[in-house]
């Protein structure tokens, strides 16, 4: 049958990659969109890998009471090397036969997105839905779990600027972001930072840094908060470089999984759920292969072949911007 007359009534939702606040806030509305006009939805635990595996079981509005507010996803995530193969996929397109499934929407980022880009080209039609925290997804301006990210480095990043005033040092924070810099940036102006690391500029130590904080110190600061992104260096080897050329006393201290967890925040509660409800549009509107996305304001959802083929990057402006605010000129 031709996907755009294929009748869909039953349909997979699945989490995978890293986990991101909000994505349980998603899977509850693809459930419960997916119930209001009349599909059978079924949880797929453990990403693509439960997939395979036949790691499934219907869901209904029970299944997804009092997740809203929870963070992670309680679908489970995990990476299967086997789906990576041909015979992966096909296999994860038999079991999803076995089940009855006509279509699957997953949650994550652009290794999610390539998942679901291998079985649509299996004529297995698919949607999914942005949820990485490192805000990274070309077609998309937000991916769901980046607002709680972002607010939980801000609120650790403020109590360690306390006790660096406490002890006239500089800490170096490394947060997530892998080879992308937006939560690094973002972060790194909300609280003030004198100095970021991204992926996106090359960073030059004894200018950018090293200077940077001396200027600081010459006109009377008495403490420095640097964020890196882990995509940009390592915040020890950071730490350890700052405190042999300037002798400014620095401590290192790496967020990781702190930054995956907690509860989401309204903003990602809400566009996850409004994500969710979009996929389900797309279902009715027997809209298929296509990838969420946030753009200029809207919702609105792109093929999924153009939707990987698209570049995203830092701009120019945002970087001068963020150094405008980070400067600080001598009296």
């Amino acid at each position: 049958m031709d996907m755009a007359t294929k009748q869909i009534r039953n349909i997979g939702v699945l989490t995978s990659g890293g986990d991101a606040p909000g994505m349980n806030a998603a899977v509850r509305a693809v459930v419960r969109g997916g119930l209001h006009y009349g599909y059978h939805v079924f949880g797929i635990r453990r990403g693509f890998h439960g997939l395979w595996r036949g790691d499934i079981d219907e869901l209904n509005g029970q299944s997804v009471s009092e997740k809203l507010q929870r963070g992670g996803t309680f679908l489970m995530t995990a990476r299967s090397k086997t789906f990576n193969s041909p015979e992966g996929v096909q296999k994860a397109i038999e079991m999803a036969k076995v089940f009855n499934l006509d279509l699957v929407i997953a949650i994550g980022g652009d290794g999610t997105f390539r998942g679901l880009r291998d079985l649509a080209r299996q004529d297995f039609p698919v949607i999914g839905i942005p949820g990485t925290i490192d805000n990274d997804i070309a077609c998309s301006d937000y991916t769901i779990g980046y607002d709680t990210a972002m607010n939980t480095a801000m609120e650790a990043i403020d109590k360690l600027r306390d006790t660096a005033m406490s002890h006239e040092r500089c800490s170096v924070i490394e947060v997530m972001g892998r080879k992308a810099g937006y939560l690094a940036l973002n972060v790194g102006i909300a609280c003030g930072a004198e100095v970021v690391m991204i992926p996106e500029v090359e960073t030059d130590f004894t200018r950018d840094v090293v200077k940077v904080l001396l200027q600081g110190r010459n006109s009377g600061k008495h403490h420095y908060i640097v964020v890196v992104a882990e995509g940009a260096g390592s915040a020890t080897e950071v730490a350890a470089r700052i405190e042999a050329i300037t002798g400014i006393e620095a401590r290192a201290t790496i967020l990781g999984h702190l930054q995956r967890g907690g509860s989401p925040t309204n903003r990602d509660r809400t566009m996850a759920s409004m994500m969710g409800l979009q996929a389900i549009d797309c279902v009715r509107q027997g809209c298929y292969n296509r990838v969420i996305a946030y753009k200029a304001g809207e919702l609105v959802d792109f093929d999924i072949e153009e939707a990987l083929n698209m570049n995203k990057t830092i701009t120019a402006v945002e970087i001068e911007r963020a150094r405008i605010l980070a400067a600080r000129r001598a009296p």
